[in-house]
């Protein structure tokens, strides 16, 4: 099983942390293999998002080897742009992350609220995307899930790439269909190799949906799309 491995808030020394380490607030969100809640290191403070993931889930769902590769490559990237993976520790049940936290939540909360974004914001965002992508690549790393549910917002508004549990580290072309449908780049669909060329698709999906509300391609049914 995964075990525990983190930073110090300086990110130059390395401690074994536990959940009596934390002050445990409020849920942030919920998804299909655990919760994300809000926490506070009980020594400096520092606020964190505490994401709990059940070991009963990697279990039935076998994403062990999925979790280990989401874990390794998002502690490993350090860039404004893309929200920290400061570290993680388990127990008996559950394996926690200790994420960078985003005060304010997802962007596709934002468009929701707004129905669009205005021009200056979506460039804004779309340069500060751009730039993170561009160094993810530059890595060897594909997203392969970019998104508004994972994009993220912090206190000022800076823009964060959150999720990386579709993300793969290679320089090899990929043949794995993943991701979510609005968003797929054309050899997705048709079940070709890819590589960090669907990242940029996404780019131009998210530029028509943060003007117009709605990603180009979005019908009534998956097939229906698919067509589009």
């Amino acid at each position: 099983m995964i075990k525990g491995s983190t930073e110090s808030d300086a990110g130059d020394t390395k401690k074994q942390w536990s959940l009596a380490d934390f002050e445990i607030g409020g849920p942030l969100g919920k998804g299909k293999f655990g919760r994300v809640y809000l926490a506070r290191e009980a020594k400096s403070k520092y606020i964190v998002a505490l994401k709990v993931i059940f070991k009963e889930q990697i279990e039935k769902y076998k994403i062990h080897h999925q979790l280990r590769r989401e874990m390794e490559i998002q502690t490993s990237l350090s860039h404004p742009n893309i929200l920290r993976l400061f570290g993680w520790f388990d127990d008996d049940e559950r394996i926690f992350l200790i994420l960078e936290y985003a005060h304010g939540g997802e962007l596709y909360g934002v468009l929701k609220k707004n129905g669009h974004l205005t021009e200056q914001q979506a460039a804004t965002y779309i340069a500060s995307l751009s730039q993170a992508l561009a160094y993810c690549h530059g890595k060897c790393v594909i997203h392969r899930d970019i998104k508004p549910e994972n994009l993220l917002l912090d206190h000022e508004g800076r823009l964060k790439i959150a999720d990386f549990g579709w993300s793969v580290q290679s320089s090899n072309k990929r043949k794995t269909m993943c991701g979510t449908l609005d968003y797929l780049a054309p050899e997705m669909v048709e079940n070709r190799d890819h590589d960090y060329a669907v990242d940029n698709w996404t780019l131009g999906i998210l530029c028509y949906e943060f003007l117009y509300g709605n990603p180009p391609f979005e019908a009534e049914s998956q097939k229906d799309t698919f067509k589009r």
